[in-house]
């Protein structure tokens, strides 16, 4: 099935959960993301189900923000593990 570029899961690395995930928070499309904070849409989750996130969804929150907000997309920028916090 193809997916359509305004769907969420046209972004690297969210698939049907994330994207309900998403949904839950607010973002019902690709155009929703732009220019928005990842660190808050986690937080906000979080405050949503009332418990603690895996950081991986972060990651992933981050990869889908940098491509909603670009054009040009870097091929390492679209793989979740490489916005993991550097420590």
């Amino acid at each position: 099935m193809k997916r359509r570029p305004e769907s969420l899961e046209s972004i690297p690395g969210v698939g049907i959960r994330i994207a309900q995930v998403l949904k839950a928070i607010g973002i019902h499309h690709v155009r929703d993301l732009k220019g928005r904070n990842p660190e808050r849409l986690y937080k906000l989750l979080e405050k949503t189900v009332g418990a603690h996130v895996d950081k991986c969804v972060l990651y992933v929150f981050r990869t889908a923000v940098y491509y909603a907000s670009h054009k040009e997309h870097d091929p390492d920028k679209l793989k979740w593990w490489n916005w993991k916090d550097k420590e």
